[in-house]
């Protein structure tokens, strides 16, 4: 796995780099991830009486979308460090829980503010 790692990571770089350099590829991306908090608040929003522009789906929907950079990021640090697919999906995994578990307790307070909403 490490040579096919190794041309993986190296593309991954390549893609990252692509992204960062050319301004209109990262306001397409900051585009896109705003939509996708948006819909994600909608239906946070939604699952708990609230409104998507309370702060509280808002907040919620961006800790969650934020896991996504998390594992992109935990694959390129172990994909040279582990031998066959399920251990890079087992410590890959292992990090995105690990930071999962530091947003858990405010993901479970997601209740309408004190004025009763």
């Amino acid at each position: 796995m490490n040579g096919a790692a190794t041309i993986l990571e190296t593309q991954l770089v390549r893609f990252v780099m692509l992204i960062r350099s050319t301004p209109s590829l990262r306001a397409y991306q900051r585009d896109t991830d705003d939509r996708q908090v948006a819909v994600a608040a909608e239906v946070l929003a939604r699952r708990n009486g609230m409104s998507p522009d309370d702060p509280e789906p808002q907040v919620a929907a961006a800790a969650l979308l934020a896991l996504w950079p998390v594992q992109f990021r935990a694959l390129r640090k172990h994909l040279n460090l582990v031998r066959t697919p399920e251990e890079l999906h087992d410590v890959v995994s292992a990090d995105v829980q690990r930071a999962a578990r530091l947003i858990d307790t405010g993901l479970n307070s997601l209740t309408p503010g004190p004025l009763g909403r």
